[in-house]
């Protein structure tokens, strides 16, 4: 019903005085109405909330304390993974969840679903507080914490200090003991050349056994080897003491004894002028003439060697001696197809070195040097083809081992100008290198299927090829 239309439409025969006071009784009944209805209406409904009006109220008063407080330590509250009541005045540490409930306006807080740890490091990134002790200190607090942290730094410090001290003086020596040590050793400490002197006389001693006497020499080989020691063998007469052990009637001796003296002859000028005067060649090709064990003859043939290259005097000597006869009978004996490669092997080196040493007199333009001289007194090429070394060369291509097989095609090629026309009148040396032409052409077609142009066979059948041309 539309109050205000009941009033237009109320008689209008009443007096005015009434018609006032009927009007303010209408007036009082319309505000009690209105006020009964706010006073039940739904809070769904209303215009206006109060618990948004006290949680606003309550965030003031919070921001409010919190202002104060910034400046002061707060008292840390610990969360759980429930949630809890935040008072006021109370820090919450880093990485926590916080809530602020509606319905009663308190804060809330608890633990979030994650590493804690991870959750402080954020917190430290973002310049929140971290939760460090849960008591408060104030700043004096602090500094006498400090000092006293220092003291006691210290403290521990001297003592870790003295526990070094002592457990190093329990696993190192004094250093004044040291020197007193390194004094007493220094008496004892012996030169190269003391060494080779001690080894020297326990060979030479008659009162060594065997064993002490073999021990000596392959210790004394190791000193040789060095150019220096070798010369300082020569200034106390040891280098004749082994050269004497080369009459030994023990073979050991005679092969420990050559394998000292071909390690000290090897580029030594010095040693090997010496080692011809004392008799060693003699000596050598006595050993390599005679009955000796396979071993033996080795090492003897390696001191020869050594004794003979890059010294042409010796080479002189070598051919007066019948070096050359007494190499032909070691070749052709039966079993004895290694010393034949390492014979062929040298007779390559003497004749390619008087060719070299040759070529560089005619580059260099010198008129008569003094090497050049002793080369020309030796006649190794002549004496080579008398001795039927031309033959005995060319029957070791037989030999089935490539490496052989390659040293004396070598031979053969440096024996080319002085043996031609006994290898053209040789048909087996003709037979043999088309054999091995048609054995390597097909180990060469290997090689080139491999992928090596310039393979080892290849080489070999290109000596082989340079042969065959030269003599037909």
């Amino acid at each position: 019903m539309n109050l205000g239309k009941s009033i237009t439409m109320a008689p209008q025969g009443l007096p005015p005085s009434r018609m006032a006071l009927l009007e303010m009784l209408l007036g009082l009944l319309m505000a009690s109405c209105f006020t009964f209805c706010l006073s039940h209406q739904n809070p769904e409904f209303a215009l206006t909330s109060p618990g948004k009006s006290r949680t606003k109220e309550v965030e003031r008063k919070e921001t409010t304390a919190e202002e104060e407080l910034d400046s002061e330590i707060l008292e840390v509250f610990h969360p759980t993974h429930e949630w809890q009541a935040l008072r006021p005045g109370q820090g919450v540490p880093a990485g926590s969840h916080v809530r602020l409930n509606l319905q009663t306006g308190a804060r809330e807080v608890k633990l979030q679903e994650e590493d804690k740890f991870r959750s402080n490091l954020k917190g430290l990134k973002k310049g929140r507080r971290l939760d460090i002790n849960t008591n408060t200190y104030t700043s004096q607090d602090l500094k006498s914490a400090l000092a006293k942290f220092k003291e006691g730094a210290e403290v521990e410090s001297s003592k870790e200090d003295k526990a070094r001290q002592a457990k190093v003086k329990r696993l190192f020596r004094p250093i004044e003991e040291l020197k007193k040590d390194f004094e007493e050793l220094n008496v004892v400490i012996e030169t190269d050349m003391q060494i080779m002197v001690r080894l020297i006389n326990k060979f030479n001693s008659s009162s060594s056994s065997l064993e002490e006497k073999i021990a000596a020499l392959f210790d004394l080989e190791y000193y040789v080897h060095q150019m220096d020691n070798a010369q300082d063998l020569l200034s106390f007469g040891g280098l004749q003491v082994v050269i004497n052990g080369l009459n030994s009637t023990e073979p050991l001796v005679k092969e420990y004894a050559a394998f000292v003296l071909g390690a000290a002859f090897s580029s030594n000028p010095k040693v090997q002028v010496e080692a011809i005067e004392g008799g060693a060649l003699q000596k050598l090709l006595v050993i390599l003439a005679t009955e000796q064990p396979l071993p033996a003859k080795k090492k003897v043939l390696f001191a020869l060697c050594s004794l003979l290259r890059h010294f042409p005097y010796a080479q002189q000597q070598f051919l007066k001696l019948g070096g050359l006869q007494v190499l032909r009978s070691l070749v052709q004996a039966k079993g004895t197809e290694v010393l034949a490669v390492r014979v062929v092997t040298l007779l390559y080196d003497l004749v390619t070195e008087k060719m070299f040493a040759e070529e560089e007199a005619e580059l260099t333009r010198e008129a008569s040097p003094e090497k050049l001289q002793q080369y020309r007194q030796v006649h190794l090429l002549p004496s080579l083809r008398e001795q039927g070394w031309c033959e005995i060369t060319a029957r070791l291509l037989a030999l089935p081992e490539h490496d052989a097989r390659e040293k004396v095609l070598q031979t053969l090629g440096a024996l080319l100008a002085t043996c031609r026309n006994r290898y053209r009148q040789d048909p087996q040396l003709s037979r043999t290198l088309v054999s091995l032409q048609a054995e390597y052409q097909a180990l060469a077609t290997l090689e080139l299927q491999d992928g090596e142009d310039e393979g080892y066979f290849r080489e070999l059948l290109g000596s082989i090829d340079s042969l065959l041309k030269e003599l037909r």
